[in-house]
């Protein structure tokens, strides 16, 4: 027969409270992703306001006790629903911010299209020239054969070939040179059509774009210029002229707007210190209504604003811990990384989230979060959070390198090596190892593609005799 008894047992068990999601979720918002969640809370919690910037409490914005004489129902449904909260944000208003849009940019078709009006052409002709513009990519090529284009006019225009053609040169003829062209070598062509035909090495560089472009692309010149039978100076001049060629004239019409990074910590140097700041101008400082929560005061009644009330506070206070948190793991990244802030890439330190975690009291997890998507405003740029992470390499004294460093430095190696005896992926290797870096031959290659540097072989200058 069993026998009941009491067992009393100790664990701890952690809950994801609203409070405790809503804050992760903040955490790893990005800037501008949190200023619509603001804004939204903004217009649809009336528990909720924006501190003014200048710092002035608005007149309305009064203690409980003077503004309350009673919490009754009454009381509360004679308060005009309309005080401090609505000040920063009206609700029935956009934000107003100090945001312009780009206007000023031009798509490749309207370019094209507006130089095609100004020429003197007729109803048909015009109709081809459209057709071919919308055939025409970004990179300012012709995608779709002539014959085709041709056909899909049909019924409404019925044209031939060489009336097709005729257009085509008319468009060729538009800024940016080269553009319209159904190949590189046409491209190259039309390019170098636009040059004077007295200089040095023109004719020879249109022989070369129109049958010797892949020697030039694998840097064959001994081959060339013995299949060209010319001087090895009239040679050069026409390399030199293929080569100021543009291969994408359709990129130089520029048809997307800039897109902008905001930091959310600024870095300073202040007295000989670098200090941290988080960047408090791209969202307004949140608080609790007073003078609304004041009038709720304890009546059991309204249970929608006390809700609103409730997720109020939890909010502010979300916002808080994003804050501090922000604030803490960015000054822990700079501590670690000064050598970096004052020396440059070589000088960067091996640092894992781990490490962070361990230095701020946190869990790796929250530190990704922060990490992730923030931005950090410098005297070097605006960099990345998580640019400052990076794998270690053990050095031959035993100590440890940053991947980025060693990076730095082999981009540096290359960019001072001999453009005609470049150096292999295995001397990088050695002179690595010369300066107390040891790292494996295909570790230096893998370095190097990261960086999209081509090999030894392809950077070679080969010298041409």
């Amino acid at each position: 027969m069993l026998k009941a008894s009491l067992q009393l047992k100790l664990g701890q068990q952690l809950t994801m409270t609203p409070q405790l999601q809503q804050a992760i979720r903040l955490l790893q918002l990005p800037i501008m992703d949190l200023q619509s969640q603001i804004q939204e809370a903004l217009e649809s919690n009336i528990m909720l306001e924006a501190v003014d910037e200048s710092g002035e409490d608005a007149p309305a914005e009064t203690s409980a006790q003077e503004t309350a004489p009673s919490t009754d129902e009454e009381t509360w449904s004679e308060t005009p629903l309309s005080g401090p909260a609505e000040m920063p944000w009206p609700s029935g208003e956009p934000r107003v911010t100090q945001e312009f849009a780009d206007r000023s940019s031009e798509t490749l078709k309207e370019h094209l299209l507006w130089q095609l009006e100004m020429e003197n052409v007729g109803p048909d002709e015009m109709a081809i020239g459209h057709s071919i513009i919308d055939s025409i990519n970004d990179d300012g090529y012709l995608t779709d054969d002539l014959e085709t284009l041709r056909q899909s006019l049909k019924p409404e225009v019925s044209t031939t070939p060489d009336r097709v053609e005729a257009v085509l040169k008319t468009i060729q003829g538009c800024d940016p040179v080269g553009v319209a062209a159904r190949n590189l070598s046409e491209c190259i062509d039309l390019q170098l059509r636009q040059l004077d035909s007295s200089t040095p090495g023109w004719e020879l560089s249109r022989q070369i774009a129109a049958d010797y472009l892949e020697l030039v692309a694998d840097h064959q010149y001994v081959a060339l210029r013995r299949r060209l039978r010319t001087s090895e100076d009239l040679l050069q001049d026409a390399l030199a002229l293929v080569r100021s060629c543009h291969p994408r004239p359709g990129s130089a019409i520029h048809s997307g707007s800039a897109e902008y990074v905001i930091p959310d910590v600024f870095v300073r140097m202040v007295d000989g210190r670098w200090n941290v700041e988080v960047n408090s101008a791209t969202m307004p400082s949140l608080r609790v209504n007073q003078t609304y929560a004041g009038l709720l005061g304890r009546n059991t009644n309204h249970a929608v604003l006390r809700t609103q009330l409730q997720e109020a506070r939890w909010l502010v206070r979300s916002l808080e811990i994003r804050n501090e948190t922000l604030l803490k793991v960015a000054r822990c990244i700079v501590d670690r990384q000064q050598d970096f802030f004052e020396h440059g890439e070589e000088a960067m330190h091996p640092m894992v989230l781990r490490d962070v975690a361990e230095a701020v009291d946190m869990h790796e997890s929250t530190i990704s979060r922060v990490t992730t998507n923030k931005y950090m405003h410098t005297h070097r740029g605006v960099l990345e959070f998580r640019y400052f992470f990076s794998s270690h390499v053990t050095g031959a004294d035993g100590s440890e390198r940053s991947s980025t460093a060693i990076r730095a430095k082999i981009r540096k190696m290359i960019a001072q090596e001999d453009s005609k005896k470049p150096l292999s992926d295995n001397k990088i290797a050695q002179t690595l190892l010369e300066d107390g870096i040891n790292v494996a031959r295909r570790t230096v290659a893998k370095y190097r593609e990261s960086m999209n540097i081509p090999t030894s072989s392809e950077r070679k200058r080969f010298s041409i005799k």
